[in-house]
């Protein structure tokens, strides 16, 4: 029997998210939590039931609920809301699609989405509130600490260290053993050969 989840966010990436739990198969999308002008509104025929201020309420009927806003520019959204679900002690699964591929010896923590054709290879670790988005490759030994997006088409090339809260553009190659601090925004198509402490310039 499918759990029940309620979705916050409704903007692309929302569908993103639904495409991935359809196929998935384990949770029941029973809403979504978007800005209050949305309200009744649909995302993929899914109702827009409310906004983040109820939460703690529509707790009292369901305990799953994911975030599905992405994080391109600003992840601050993203990191306040996980931690409000956190904070009243409801639980954010870990969602993959069925397309993608995880090694049994891979770790992926809550909250993080794994989207299609995706692959995260043997003794990869990836934390908290994650996105790896369509097509990426985590490949072995990869550390991802938590609120990171590593977006469609890059390839993280085997022990690189990605520090919290950092982006990683859309086709973007990072070499093998470097380490990428935290809240660094990489952008689309960059070629990271060296550690990084900061924001790369487009």
């Amino acid at each position: 029997m499918k759990q029940n989840i309620i979705l916050i966010g409704g903007g692309g990436h929302c569908k993103s998210c639904i495409d991935v739990i359809e196929e998935e198969g384990k949770y029941k999308i029973v809403g979504i939590l978007d800005k209050p002008d949305k309200l009744n509104e649909e995302v993929l025929s899914y109702k827009i039931i409310g906004n983040d201020d109820d939460i703690k309420s529509l707790a009292k009927k369901y305990n799953n609920f994911f975030i599905s806003i992405c994080y391109i520019n600003i992840n601050s959204t993203r990191i306040e809301l996980f931690n409000k679900v956190k904070s009243y002690g409801f639980y954010c699964p870990i969602i993959i699609s069925p397309h993608a591929y995880i090694s049994k010896h891979a770790f992926i923590d809550e909250g993080t989405i794994i989207i299609h054709k995706a692959i995260v290879n043997a003794g990869a670790r990836i934390g908290k509130n994650c996105i790896i988005n369509t097509g990426a490759i985590i490949e072995h030994d990869v550390i991802i600490n938590n609120n990171c997006h590593v977006a469609p088409g890059s390839i993280i090339n085997g022990g690189t260290k990605i520090g919290e809260g950092t982006f990683i553009g859309s086709n973007s190659l990072c070499i093998q053993n470097i380490t990428i601090g935290n809240n660094c925004f990489i952008p689309f198509n960059s070629k990271i050969k060296t550690n990084v402490l900061g924001s790369v310039n487009s």
